[in-house]
């Protein structure tokens, strides 16, 4: 179950990627623009404030998330990503940190970008930082006797999460098509007690909060915790830096 107020507490790091993302979409007067999951709905306001003329289509897999956006007065609807298809008059889709949650979601990007309209543009940014000490102190602890059995349904996302780079220009690229590909490590100033665990707890330990109950998530974020400041340490002035490395894709279907 995912707290929307718990992954807006880094609010301002998490909204950086999406306006480099968004500003690298070149389109004039879409008629639709998609919003392939929205999350809280923070950021939908964007993209109408960019096209003031476009119906804004926002939606997300997550009825908490969904919830949250509404209560912005955010149009949002509850839809999972392998349920949604392109229209003809769909002109731009942002998919914004949510493809990592998606095994199979080169797949899934291939048959969008086949059945979106001529012009169209599809932009997207995924994390790409899977084997960071973070993600590696998570499935080390989760793998431990202690947490095997209440955690054994539980996939935790490895390295192979997110493919390299070249994987989305193979899958995006066609005839007539442009594609644009980067990727960027910002350094993120984090402040406060545990900060790393703050962060982590809204993204990355979604899965395993919803699998254990309360004391045992307590007991496991106090375990978890003394790892990640020993592999995030703090610096004199209390700030914690923490690498992260992001990846972005923008294609334009000419």
């Amino acid at each position: 179950m995912w707290d929307p107020k718990k992954y807006l507490d880094f609010a301002d790091h998490r909204a950086r990627p999406f306006f480099e993302l968004v500003g690298r979409i070149d389109a004039e007067k879409p008629r639709t623009v998609v919003d392939l999951g929205c999350g809280p709905g923070t950021l939908t306001g964007v993209l109408g404030e960019r096209w003031p003329e476009a119906r804004i289509d926002a939606l997300d897999s997550s009825p908490e998330m969904v919830r949250e956006a509404r209560e912005r007065g955010v149009a949002a609807r509850v839809l999972d990503v392998h349920d949604w298809q392109p229209d003809a008059e769909t002109d731009v889709v942002v998919c914004n940190a949510v493809l990592q949650w998606v095994p199979d979601h080169l797949t899934l990007l291939g048959e969008w970008m086949a059945a979106l309209p001529r012009g169209a543009w599809f932009a997207l940014q995924v994390p790409g930082n899977f084997d960071a000490p973070s993600h590696r102190a998570i499935r080390a602890l989760a793998t431990e006797p202690r947490w095997q059995g209440a955690l054994a349904e539980i996939a935790l996302r490895s390295a192979d999460a997110v493919p390299d780079p070249r994987a989305y220009v193979a899958v995006m690229i066609a005839e007539g098509t442009s594609v644009d590909v980067w990727e960027t490590t910002y350094l993120q100033r984090l402040t406060g007690p545990d900060p790393v665990l703050e962060w982590v707890t809204g993204t990355a330990l979604t899965p395993i909060r919803g699998a254990l109950d309360n004391t045992d998530w307590q007991e496991f974020r106090t375990e978890l915790a003394p790892r990640l400041r020993n592999a995030y340490p703090q610096m004199a002035d209390g700030s914690t830096w923490f690498p992260f490395r992001r990846i972005f894709a923008v294609a334009h279907k000419s």
